[in-house]
């Protein structure tokens, strides 16, 4: 019977730091050793996770919180934002000073040449900021969209009310995710379920924030970090430890995933 696991990668896979503890690379390596297929699942780019990728040994993922879908090196899943959306999205942002960020497979490119909110975002995840193109989205797919504002005017601007076709995931005090409604990583998930045949109580998913909540509830059996928000804690079938406290090793060996 095929199992899987789904590990979302910031403050999950990786360490306060943004490495990958020694004992996660342990944990990995026995999971595939018995025959349990690994998987990520994130909110960032399939070009954001090469090197990790790479580190690990893995080629199935869930990326952009479940718009494209790669299994095996090949998309098997996609679910690209409409273009009017995008444009009605943008003119919004713009009334309100609100710069965005336009996200393909590929790469990412900003509609603003220098803005302190993007940079901020990204330096948390160790990045640097997107180039500028205020047409990147014009021709091409884009699976996510960001969106750049103070969490303190959640209230204040109506973005989810006018936008319903949208679904707005905060991932930073300055940042939003942005994909088509009905979009998650639990979507992802379940789509890349029904192309390997597994069955979702044999599937399983580690996370820590909001944008892991659908896919925690989605799954068989879902993990908290124990560095992990509340909500998230509230929702999971079990809380490891902290992604800094060999957090996955003890997860997968508690549930019976490795010896």
């Amino acid at each position: 019977m095929s199992k899987i696991v789904f590990f979302d990668i910031d403050g999950t896979l990786l360490n306060d730091e943004k490495e990958i503890c020694e004992t996660t690379k342990i944990a990995i390596q026995k999971l595939k050793e018995n025959d349990v297929h690994v998987a990520i699942a994130t909110g960032r780019a399939p070009f954001m996770i090469k090197p990790l990728l790479d580190e690990l040994g893995i080629d199935t993922y869930v990326t952009y919180n479940g718009q494209y879908v790669v299994h095996n090196g090949k998309a098997v899943f996609r679910n690209p934002i409409k273009k009017e959306l995008l444009q009605k999205l943008e003119e919004e942002a713009a009334k309100n000073a609100h710069p965005m960020v336009f996200m393909d497979h590929l790469d990412m490119k900003a509609n603003i040449e220098l803005h302190d909110h993007i940079n901020d975002s990204f330096a948390s995840l160790k990045m640097n900021a997107p180039s500028f193109d205020e047409k990147y989205y014009h021709d091409r797919d884009i699976y996510q969209a960001l969106l750049f504002f103070d969490r303190k005017e959640d209230e204040k601007f109506r973005y989810r009310d006018d936008f319903n076709e949208c679904h707005f995931i905060r991932w930073h005090d300055y940042s939003v995710d942005i994909l088509p409604a009905g979009g998650s990583k639990a979507k992802g998930i379940e789509k890349l379920l029904e192309v390997l045949e597994i069955d979702k109580e044999n599937a399983y998913a580690f996370g820590d924030a909001t944008n892991d909540l659908e896919m925690i509830a989605f799954v068989g059996t879902g993990v908290a970090m124990g560095n992990a928000m509340p909500e998230v804690k509230k929702i999971a079938n079990y809380v490891t430890k902290s992604n800094n406290d060999k957090g996955i090793y003890h997860g997968v060996k508690e549930l019976g995933l490795i010896d």
